[in-house]
């Protein structure tokens, strides 16, 4: 049997993270001492260990909740529902990752359309870029860079 600290120093992680997950439910502890403190057993701590490695591939408390409850019941439950929170997160990260790409573009052009010189910033590309209220300003300056007197360099 573990007590909190105890079990929260074998994963190196503080003992208000498992207070976390037991408010939320995917953890419990097995038992209490007669003084009230909470006692783990193995498979609680195996339960953490799985808590904690959907976490590190980036599923929620919801999803992981679900993961949960398809592996206390692994006999009466599919492999396809698995697979389908797996690809649903999948998806996610996938448009995540667009959305960063689209944002890290966006900056470079931006970036690109400054000259950085120590000029006042009254005429900064990157300025009225975006106070611009056309919306393909920035793919439409990239290629033009301008200083921040408002000269093509």
């Amino acid at each position: 049997m573990y007590r909190i600290g105890e079990l929260s120093a074998l994963y190196d992680i503080k003992a208000d993270t498992l207070r976390f997950y037991e408010k939320h439910g995917l953890l419990s502890p097995s038992s209490r001492s007669g003084s009230g403190y909470r006692l783990y057993n193995q498979d609680d701590s195996e339960r953490l260990k799985f808590i904690l490695r959907a976490k590190a591939v980036g599923f929620s408390l919801n999803d992981i909740a679900d993961l949960l409850s398809i592996e206390v019941d692994k006999s009466n439950r599919a492999c396809a529902e698995v697979k389908g929170l797996v690809d649903t997160k999948l998806e996610q990260v996938e448009a995540k990752l667009a959305e960063l790409q689209h944002f890290a573009t966006s900056l470079k052009s931006l970036s690109n359309t400054c000259c950085g010189g120590s000029d006042s910033a009254e005429h900064c590309s990157i300025l009225e870029a975006l106070e611009s209220s056309d919306q393909h300003i920035i793919a439409k300056k990239e290629h033009h860079h301008f200083s921040h007197s408002g000269h093509k360099d």
